[in-house]
């Protein structure tokens, strides 16, 4: 019986050609081979499992190769080759550094350094994990690092690179290797799957790419271990099962309860996870990158950036014409705080289901916002498009509008009765009482020109724009503003440190005590203006911002000075200085 090999080792690559995921890498070495331009250290690094090892073996066996290609690859069959291949070769040396850290180590490296090659023209030391070695160490393999034999040539691996110091990044050509991508991964499984007769979905090996995370190493490992459990024909049911991987398709019926408000079947979806042994927080994660899934392919441009099959993208494509772009915002920010709080939970399935309850009931929250949106800002209606209306229908219209505008209105704003139908007000008093509604875009109620005012309304915001005003009219907006401003609490604290002053000419004055407070009011200054032009019923003020410069001068003061100040503010301290005898220098 053959001894069994897995297929991490059987199917390593033995070319450049066969390397997966590095074809940039692999040319500029070939190249470099090509034009015989050999560095004498170089530093592959990158994550695990993504050919760093490989790369380096391929590369010291094809410079060594006695009678390379035409396309500059190892030939296999020269004395160079075969001593590789058969592991007997004395050319190329590996050290682990993750065992081997010491400085002694590296001294019996550096010694090794100083025995030419007896077969091929280069030996290529090549070090895993140099990241592990010791300071001293590091240090040790400093000189010859630089200025090593003709003949030698080092090659440093790592998955840190950040450990590396660097005095040793700058005597290395460093390289970079990536990830690889799920698609690469895929082909690679499927070569080896036909390699081995071994028959397999391909949601299966789109698991598998995803879990093996850019490694082709682990890839592999994990696809021997569904051999071992599947046999010759491996399904996704069977591959979701071994893996113990939560199939996207509960993330499916989440969005599906969650767009239709079913709390209840959502409540059971979660505790069915639970029950098969999953994580709450690995429910949620998922939940979360499932999210982002969708939102990616809300966009057919952008849906390339989601990494897996074709079949799963079609149905993240399908899934995304059921939901709002709003939605999937809401919903990520409700999944990203439930993450955060978990880890701080002390009832964590608690935790998880408030979460679900309020993603359930997201899309009538989102409605209700829309609603009252709807409601403060009445649309504009063109009288010539509209139907003819009965005068009922017209009162009714008019006093719920005015209603909803006087219902809105802060509680520090005093409410004046507007006419309605010809109304007794005055028109100085409808002005008044609209110069005192607040209407800031954003921060507070907007009326708007509707067809249904009356015309003494209509005629009152006509002539509201050059209405003049008083200082006292300035100081009332300007605390009213101070009062609403709700962006920040900073903003308010800065409107508040500051009482505008009425020119001669017209303008507001502002003084703040400090260039900084000037600056930071800059970043809100058209939102002020507009509100106090609108308070103000006059669309020409402007702002006038000055610092007050202090002209204070600080005085030194003696010893003496100080105490005739606290004499005047406490005469009983003579007394007690007297009674002392102590003297004042």
């Amino acid at each position: 019986m053959e001894n069994y090999i897995v297929s991490a080792r059987k199917y390593r690559p033995t070319t450049f050609e066969t390397v997966v995921g590095q074809k940039a890498l692999t040319e500029t070495f070939r190249n470099a081979i090509r034009q015989n331009h050999l560095a004498h250290a170089y530093l592959f690094c990158g994550p695990r499992g993504v050919g760093k090892t490989t790369c380096a073996r391929i590369f010291a066996k094809t410079i060594n190769c006695l009678q390379p290609t035409a396309e500059h690859d190892a030939c296999n069959n020269c004395e160079s080759c075969t001593a590789f291949n058969e592991q007997r070769s004395f050319n190329i040396h590996e050290l682990d550094a993750a065992s081997n850290n010491s400085v002694e180590d590296i001294r019996s490296l550096i010694d090794q350094v100083r025995i030419p090659p007896q077969i091929g023209k280069y030996s290529v030391y090549i070090i895993d994990e140099v990241h592990m070695l010791s300071q001293g160490a590091f240090n040790a393999l400093l000189k010859t690092l630089e200025e090593p034999p003709s003949y030698a040539i080092f090659i440093l691996a790592t998955t840190e690179k950040h450990k590396v110091p660097a005095t040793i990044l700058s005597r290395c050509q460093v390289y970079d290797f990536q990830r690889i991508t799920i698609a690469d991964i895929i082909y690679q499984l499927q070569y080896v799957a036909n390699k081995e007769g071994i028959e397999v979905e391909e949601e299966s090996l789109n698991v598998v790419a995803q879990k093996a995370d850019g490694g082709m190493r682990d890839a592999l490992s994990i696809f021997d271990q569904l051999v071992s459990f599947c046999g010759k024909k491996i399904t996704y049911k069977q591959t979701i099962e071994i893996l113990n991987v939560l199939d996207s398709e509960y993330y499916f019926k989440v969005m599906s309860y969650a767009l239709s408000g079913n709390v209840t079947d959502a409540l059971l979806l979660f505790d069915e996870v639970l029950q098969k042994g999953f994580d709450a927080l690995h429910f949620v994660v998922g939940l979360m990158q499932h999210l982002r899934d969708v939102l990616v392919c809300k966009d057919a441009r952008s849906a390339i950036l989601l990494e897996t099959s074709d079949v799963v993208r079609k149905q993240y494509v399908a899934c995304a014409q059921t939901c709002s772009p709003q939605w999937l915002f809401q919903a990520l920010d409700l999944a990203n705080t439930c993450d955060v709080q978990y880890r701080t939970a002390k009832n964590k399935r608690l935790t998880v289901e408030l979460f679900l309850v309020k993603l359930c009931r997201l899309v009538q929250v989102l409605e209700q916002r829309m609603a009252a949106a709807s409601v403060q800002q009445v649309p504009v209606r063109n009288g010539s498009s509209e139907a003819p209306r009965s005068d009922e229908q017209k009162k009714n219209n008019e006093v719920a509008h005015v209603t909803a505008v006087q219902s809105a209105a802060p509680q520090n704003v005093v409410k004046a009765s507007l006419p309605v139908n010809g109304g007794k007000g005055s028109e100085k008093e409808s002005v008044g009482a609209i110069r005192k509604m607040p209407r800031i875009s954003g921060m507070g109620v907007r009326i708007s020109k509707t067809d249904d005012e009356p015309q003494e309304v209509k005629s009152a915001i006509v002539q509201e724009k050059n209405e003049s005003y008083t200082a006292k009219d300035v100081e009332q907006a300007w605390e009213w503003i101070c009062t609403n401003y709700e962006r920040d609490e900073r903003w308010k604290a800065i409107l508040s440190s500051s009482i505008p002053t009425l020119l001669s000419n017209g303008e507001v004055e502002i003084k703040f005590s400090s260039e900084l407070q000037k600056v930071e009011f800059k970043s809100i200054e058209e939102h002020v203006l507009s509100s106090l032009r609108l308070h103000l019923c006059n669309d020409k003020v402007r702002l006038n911002i000055l610092v007050e410069e202090n002209n204070t001068e600080q005085k030194a003061f003696t010893n003496a000075e100080k105490y005739e100040q606290m004499l005047a503010e406490y005469p009983d301290l003579k007394v007690f200085t007297q009674s002392l005898g102590l003297l004042i220098e």
